[in-house]
Formats: structure tokens, C-alpha cells, sequence
């Protein structure tokens, strides 16, 4: 899958897109060429290798053997060159030690579908193609696009849909083909992660661990390809949630992902919030101050949730981490007041409970919903302070009523030690299992001066949490499951019944690193790590959460999206957990808590962004950190 929003090309390891399943070069969500299969000398080339180059190409070889009496070798190599742009190049290699005359055939096809309907099974016939320039065109009621080749075919036959050229090859030529397919009239893509004025740090890691290096450059790569602009703010940039089947704007994943993306400088996190910003609902109502988003499945055991909840929560938070790590005083003052509607709704719907519940009539209050609220209220009250805003003080209060009830209501005794409950039920039933949305418990933000913010658990109950994230009914080795294999309804392949979700489980490596609890959190690391190399470093969305053994590989998940932005921003997340950066701009320092064990020795960062500057971190064997490039002026904190 090449990607570089709003293009996408999807094809199997083979090369040749048949026109099956999502074959295909995409435009903004419609295929705009679902068939394109090079025949030479009559034959299709036999597939030898495929992989990706970058984020938005792809490299496919095949071979053909033009005669029957060369023996064994092939005498002709061909390779294609995708990009997601709409443009492939075809190449032909002579081995031969005779010149060869070489009929290329490349029949095209195309229905023009919309995502949604191949999706779902429907995507229509083949339409009927046109002679067009140099090429083909293709039209129905909403759509066109044509395709061009060059240099131009000595044929075509828009009934077969086909393109010819002869070639005559010497001993040891080349010959070349290159195709473009586009909708009428538009241009080449602009994907916005290729220009110049990308948001994101061109960030580099090394170390002991060669993986490092190639997670964090794909990670990049991807989450480059995913960035999108807001059509009436150009200058603003967001990231889809991911490609194929999501390649728009999710609040809560954008916001989540510009969150764990702020090592990579503010500048993704600003123009997350402003766009979102300009989504807020207003006026009277209850659901004034939110952030709409859609439903979430939740598993069996849930409800779906309500996203638009979830975002609304991490849009304070976002802004006030985004100022710790330097977002400047002028992009913090604009948004603030969507952040004072926000913390507003909060307070206003949490009414004199101490839960938020989800927003739907009798709807229960999970375990989560609690965790983002809490932050959202101390990282909040946190902002409004330091902006001379009042409310934080009511924000505290709020803060400290929850974590008395939730210690004291959520937590379910057992023999085993105990576990946070999912959900608390209207009528005070806890739902009993555990799952890795628990996760989020660990998660408590970063305050001043390094320190993170509390937590809903205390002391005990956290060691409790951090043993069984790190017992084998969760840890997968790949990973951890979104929910425990002894669980009543476990599906290694459910969405949030058992598969591995990627950005939970790097939230559980870095609340557990945080939390001292070192061991569980380097072997949640090194199973993601190892799962990301059998993806070639291209973490998904989600996959099985199937139980490692020795020489098994990770099982992909057939409907995770793959590059998704909280995957390709948890491979940024787990990295610089290593570090433990914890900056303070307005006070021009940076604190660091790197993991003391070393879980994948020395570990070196550089490009990373604090107060917009250069910042670049190692990491020793030993556990302890030096800073070697930083801004001028900003301390080191103790």
C-alpha cells in the first residue's frame, strides 16, 4: 500500500492489479484505476520480489523468459515503480545475448467506485473505455479520470482497454513506459508531508538495536503520507486515521496522535487544534463545548463509545502539553478559549457526580472515560492558571472528588489482588472485565517543572495493574491484547475483544515506565518491537493477539489500517519513552526519567524538537541520559 494522501495505490505482492478486492490507484477516496496487468512477449511477468522504497512507492521485479530454448534463465527482467501519486513506471532489462523485439501489452480497467462501496462488496462493473490522448479515458454519472502513457502507444483499443508498444531491445537495453492515471483535470497530488513546510521533525534514531533506526524513519515516512490540510486553512495540517478504509479526520485519533507526536515539535498539535476548534459545537444545548466525533465499537461487553467525548477531553490536554513542549504563547492564547468551552462541558455535564457518564441516556461510566477526564481536569486547571483564566480551582476539586470515589468504587477485589473495573453501571454494577483500556488509568500527564500529574489509582492498586498488564492473559509477546485471554467473549481478532491495538499498548509502555514498573514495560517494548519488524516496521493499526511462540510471527488483523496515524505515532511514543523527556518551555527546562534498565542498550535521538529547537537526547547502558543538543538557555531539570 503506497501512500500519500489524498492518493493511495493497493495492489498484492504480485504487482499487477487485477481489478479483485482493493486493487487499485485511488484519488480522495475513488478508485480512479482498479486494473493494470503487463503482459510481455505474451506472457505475464513471473513475480520475484516486492517492497516498499518509501512511505508512497513501491519497487515490484518479475522476470520473463521469451524463449523455450534460453534453458532455465530469463532473459528479460521488469520492473515497476508505483507511487501513490497516479504515476507508475515500467522498465524492461535485456539479458539477452541477442537483440529482442518486444510486444508490451497493459490492459486497464476501472469502475470507479468509492471506497465505501468496494468495501462493502459493491463496487460496480468495469466501465467502458474511450480513446484519450495518448491513453484511455473512463466516465460515469459522478466520476472520470483517463490515463496517459509515455511514450505514446503504437495502439489502442478501448474496447479491450488495452495499450501496445513494440519494443526492439540490444543485448543488454532497457526500454521504459510510464503511466499516469487522474481524475480529469487534476493535478499531480500534493501530498503535504512531501513539502517543505512539513510539521513533523525529520527525527532520527540510533543505538545497539538496528530496529530503532528503521521504526522510527517508517514511522515518519507514514505518518508524513497521512498528513492532510484543511481545505478552508490551508496552513493548518491534520492527520487521516489511517489508509485504506479511513483516510479523513477522526478527532479523537488526531488529537491522540498529535499528543504522542510533540517530541516531533507543536506544529501538528496547532493545527490539530484549530481545525478541530472550528468543529466545536456552541450555542445552547448540552452537548455545547464538544468536539463531535462518531460512535466506537467497544466489544461485546460495552456499548459503542462516544468519541466526540474522548476528544473533547484530549483537546485541553493536547494544548497544554503542546505548551510544556514549547507551542508559542500566540497559538496558546487562540486556542484557549475552545479549551475553557471544553473543561466548561466537562464540569457542566458532570453536574455534583463524580463520574462522566457517557453521554446517551442511562449510559455507564467506563473505566477510561474516568482516566481521560481526570487528566483533562488537572492538565486543564493547570492551563487556566498559568494563562491568569480562572476555574482551576473547581477543576481540583473536581479531580480530587473523583480519585476518592474511583479508588474507593472502581476497584473489584479478588483473590488474585484485585482489577479496575471496565465500566460502573447506572445502577452501581461493576463490569468485571479487564481489558487494555485500562491502560489510560496509567496515563496522567505532564504538569511543570517534569512532574506528571496524579493518577485515579493509588500506590497498591497500580502495582496491582502493572502485574496483570504484564501477565501472559495480556501481554501477548507481540503486544498487548485489548482483552485478556481468560475473558469471557476473548477474540484474538476482535476489533476490542482480544487483537493487539498498537497505540494502547505503547500508552502502556510509557505509563508503565513512568510508574517505575520497568520489567512489564520492556517486554511490552521488545514484543512491539519484534512485531514491527515482521511488519517491516510499518506497525498496524491492530493485529491478532495471538500468543507469541517460538519461530511464529504476528497475525494481521484484515481490517486494521496499515499505516494508521496512532500506530505510526506510538513507534514515535515508545522510542522517546526510552528518554523520559519531560520539557518545561515556559520555564526553559527539561527534565529527564529514562528507563533505567536499558531495555534495548544505548539509544541515541537526534532532531527532535523542544521550544522549537533542535533537541537530541543518548541514552546509555547503563540507564542514564546526557542531553547533547538542546535550544539556548533551556536547563537541565532535577
Amino acid at each position: 500500500m503506497c501512500v500519500a494522501l489524498p492518493g493511495l495505490a493497493i495492489s498484492t505482492e504480485q504487482g499487477q492489479l487485477t481489478g479483485r478486492g482493493l486493487d487499485g490507484f485511488y484519488r480522495a477516496g475513488r478508485r480512479v484505476l482498479s486494473r493494470c496487468q503487463v503482459r510481455v512477449a505474451g506472457r505475464e511477468p513471473v513475480a520475484v520480489q516486492s517492497r516498499m522504497t518509501t512511505a508512497d512507492s513501491a519497487r515490484f521485479l518479475g522476470t520473463v523468459r521469451t524463449s523455450a530454448h534460453t534453458g532455465p534463465d530469463p532473459d528479460v527482467v521488469v520492473e515497476r515503480v508505483r507511487h501513490a501519486d497516479g504515476t507508475e513506471r515500467i522498465t524492461l532489462y535485456s539479458a539477452a545475448p541477442r537483440p529482442l523485439r518486444l510486444p508490451v501489452e497493459v490492459a486497464l480497467g476501472t469502475d470507479l467506485a468509492d471506497l465505501g462501496a468496494i468495501a462493502s462488496g459493491t463496487p460496480g462493473p468495469e466501465l467502458p473505455a474511450s480513446v484519450h490522448d495518448s491513453g484511455l479515458r473512463w466516465s460515469s454519472p459522478v466520476a472520470n479520470s483517463s490515463i496517459t502513457a509515455a511514450p505514446q502507444p503504437a495502439d489502442a483499443l478501448a474496447s479491450a482497454g488495452l495499450l501496445r508498444w513494440e519494443f526492439v531491445l540490444p543485448p543488454g537495453g532497457s526500454a521504459s513506459v510510464e503511466l499516469r492515471v487522474r481524475p480529469d483535470g487534476a493535478g499531480p497530488v500534493r501530498a503535504v508531508g512531501r513539502a517543505a513546510t512539513s510539521p513533523l521533525a525529520p527525527a532520527r534514531a540510533a543505538g545497539d538495536d538496528p530496529r530503532v533506526r528503521e521504526l522510527l524513519r517508517t514511522s515518519i515516512e507514514d505518518l508524513q503520507a497521512l498528513l492532510l490540510r484543511d481545505p478552508a486553512h490551508p496552513t493548518d495540517t491534520h492527520l487521516a486515521a489511517g489508509a485504506p478504509w479511513r483516510c479523513g479526520l477522526a478527532p479523537a485519533e488526531a488529537l491522540a496522535a498529535a499528543r504522542m507526536l510533540l517530541p516531533l515539535g507543536t506544529r501538528l498539535a496547532a493545527g490539530t487544534l484549530r481545525t478541530l476548534a472550528r468543529t466545536q459545537l456552541r450555542g445552547p444545548g448540552e452537548q455545547s463545548g464538544m468536539i463531535p466525533g462518531p460512535r466506537r465499537d467497544a466489544g461485546t461487553q460495552l456499548p459503542p463509545g462516544c468519541t466526540g467525548t474522548e476528544a473533547t477531553l484530549l483537546f485541553p490536554v493536547l494544548l497544554a502539553e503542546a505548551r510544556r513542549w514549547g507551542l508559542p504563547d500566540p497559538d496558546t492564547e487562540e486556542l484557549l478559549p475552545t479549551a475553557e468551552r471544553c473543561l466548561t462541558w466537562l464540569r457542566t455535564t458532570v453536574g455534583d457526580a463524580p463520574y462522566l457518564r457517557d453521554p446517551q441516556p442511562a449510559g455507564p461510566a467506563r473505566c477510561e472515560t474516568q482516566a481521560h477526564a481526570h487528566r483533562a481536569a488537572l492538565l486543564g486547571a493547570d492551563l487556566l492558571d498559568a494563562c491568569g483564566r480562572p476555574g482551576g480551582a473547581g477543576l481540583r476539586q473536581w479531580a480530587q472528588e473523583l480519585r476518592t470515589a474511583f479508588r474507593e468504587e472502581f476497584w473489584i477485589d479478588d483473590l488474585g489482588g484485585g482489577r479496575p473495573a471496565a465500566a460502573r453501571a447506572p445502577d452501581g454494577r461493576l463490569v468485571p472485565h479487564l481489558g487494555a483500556a485500562t491502560v489510560h488509568l496509567l496515563d496522567t500527564g505532564l504538569l511543570g517543572g517534569g512532574e506528571r500529574a496524579s493518577g485515579l489509582l493509588d500506590n497498591v492498586q497500580t502495582e496491582q495493574l502493572a502485574r496483570l498488564l504484564g501477565g501472559p492473559a495480556m501481554d501477548s509477546g507481540w503486544g498487548l491484547r485489548g482483552l485478556g485471554a481468560k475473558e469471557a467473549g476473548y477474540n484474538p481478532f476482535g476489533h476490542r475483544g482480544g487483537a493487539v491495538r498498537t497505540h494502547e499498548t505503547a500508552v502502556a509502555v510509557a505509563g508503565l515506565a513512568t510508574a517505575g514498573y520497568e520489567k512489564e514495560a520492556a517486554s511490552l517494548l521488545r514484543g512491539t518491537l519484534a512485531a514491527a519488524e515482521a511488519f517491516g516496521h510499518r506497525l498496524p493499526e491492530m493485529y491478532a493477539g495471538e500468543q507469541r511462540t517460538d519461530g511464529s510471527a504476528p497475525v494481521p488483523h484484515p481490517a486494521a489500517c496499515r499505516p494508521a496515524a496512532t500506530a505510526a505515532a506510538a513507534g514515535v511514543l515508545l522510542l522517546t519513552t526510552l528518554a523520559g523527556i519531560r520539557p518545561d518551555a515556559p520555564a526553559k527546562t527539561v527534565t529527564l526519567r529514562p528507563v533505567r534498565s536499558a531495555p534495548l542498550g544505548e539509544i541515541v535521538l537526534t532532531g527532535l524538537r523542544i521550544a522549537g529547537a533542535p533537541f537530541a537526547v543518548r541514552v546509555g547502558r547503563l540507564g542514564l541520559a546526557m542531553v547533547e543538543e538542546a535550544a539556548d538557555g533551556l536547563q537541565l531539570g532535577v
